[in-house]
């Protein structure tokens, strides 16, 4: 390791608002954890063949933590195991017609950490907004070089100089979960998964008209692939009010309707289909050491087999506007305890009602899901406040009583996989 501490420098700050964006986003990250099983489950030894010809080639990179999981198989660990999937924007290498290369660098444009639950009965994704202003910690990058903390810095940002550890650090340290599992996908890699899936039918509940990446939707039910997927997943003009925020949610949308294709829809049982998803997936990806193992993978890919639309709950990590800068957000103080504690404690949850946030809304001709069984949260719980954050709810502790499911407050946006949703655009 080199013995020189290599300043971060100043970063730029682009507003969660109306202001253009740097660059656009990488998307699909989700599908890479929550679908590892539904891409190679047809079988345990089709699924170790094609990871481990998958896999012969993927890039990996140290996260500096493989010592906390070095006794522990990933389907097994204590409390549940936490993988970061990281959509970066950079642009070198890639053939994306929408990929523009004079752009140098990357971001962490879509960041999503993703929960399996310790008995594999849910699996939570959680959407963290790449304009949240965060400390960043101390950390290692890739190449070894040392870089120093810093306070209220862009989160997007924590890719750019350090690597996929230094953006793994800085979620653990807003979390406090330990997060030794990893993963960093690119733009061939959405359009090469959304291709292989034969297409995502999605939901608009109104015209989408978006300038930057040209997407132009009318009202109604579209079938989106390849480079028009990735423009659907990009948007952030086109839908809502025009923020991070709503394309948070927008994005729920579409991978909320592809979990529910690939579960629900037949592809479990296409052999060609799960290879070519794999072969997608990782073949643009750069893998934590912890997860590039085949056999790794084959164990997460097995115990995911089982999930169901309805156990699979997408989480924007809860933000408020920041009192320094309404351009930007920071993280809510009450909220983002109360969640951070739910994954801490590998508590199952659902969310409040109304909880679809301001990038998508209910399908209204879609039938209406059976409600889980939930207990509502009753005792308080505490919290630490984070640069500017401020409170939108009263905590309250993640369940009633060990074990039962817990209902999160309406402030904590989201959806499960099961909600038929349609994404609001702009017209």
């Amino acid at each position: 390791m080199p013995d020189q501490t290599r300043p971060r420098g100043r970063r730029g700050l682009a507003r969660h608002g109306r202001l253009r964006r740097r660059g656009p986003a990488g998307a699909l990250v989700t599908i890479v954890a929550s679908s590892l099983a539904v891409l190679l489950v047809s079988g345990a030894s089709l699924a170790a063949i094609a990871v481990r010809d998958v896999t012969s080639s993927v890039s990996t990179v140290s996260l500096g933590n493989e010592a906390q999981v070095e006794d522990e198989s990933i389907e097994a660990i204590t409390g549940g195991a936490n993988i970061l999937l990281v959509g970066s924007d950079e642009r070198a290498d890639q053939s994306s017609a929408t990929a523009d290369t004079s752009i140098e660098g990357q971001r962490n444009d879509v960041t999503i950490l993703v929960h399996l639950s310790q008995d594999h009965s849910q699996l939570t994704a959680v959407s963290i907004p790449r304009d949240t202003m965060v400390d960043l910690p101390a950390c290692t990058g890739e190449d070894g070089t040392a870089y120093p903390a810093e306070t209220y810095v862009q989160f997007n940002t924590s890719l750019e100089n350090g690597g996929l550890s230094c953006t793994v650090a800085t979620v653990e340290a807003m979390t406090g979960l330990t997060i030794p599992y990893a993963g960093k996908i690119t733009f061939d890699g959405v359009i090469e998964m959304s291709n292989a899936l034969g297409g995502v039918d999605v939901c608009v509940a109104e015209p989408i008209s978006d300038r930057d990446t040209g997407l132009s939707l009318d009202a109604g039910t579209h079938s989106l692939q390849g480079g028009q997927a990735l423009q659907f997943l990009r948007t952030r003009y086109g839908v809502g009010d025009g923020s991070d925020l709503a394309r948070i949610n927008s994005q729920q949308v579409f991978l909320s309707a592809m979990m529910r294709k690939i579960i629900s829809g037949g592809t479990l049982s296409n052999v060609a289909t799960l290879y070519k998803l794999a072969s997608a997936a990782l073949s643009n990806m750069q893998l934590s050491s912890t997860l590039s193992s085949p056999d790794t993978l084959v164990k997460l890919a097995l115990a995911l087999k089982d999930l169901q639309p309805a156990d699979i709950v997408f989480v924007q990590y809860p933000v408020v506007d920041d009192p320094r800068n309404s351009a930007k957000v920071v993280p809510s103080t009450a909220d983002a305890q109360l969640l951070n504690d739910a994954l801490a404690a590998d508590t199952p949850f659902t969310l409040g009602d109304a909880a679809t946030g301001r990038g998508s809304e209910a399908d209204p001709a879609a039938p209406v899901p059976a409600p889980a069984a939930t207990t509502a949260p009753t005792a308080p719980s505490t919290a630490t406040a984070a640069p500017g954050a401020a409170s939108t709810s009263e905590p309250t502790s993640p369940a009633a009583e060990p074990g039962a499911p817990a209902v999160l407050p309406s402030t904590i946006t989201g959806q499960s996989a099961a909600e038929a949703t349609c994404s609001v655009g702009n017209g």
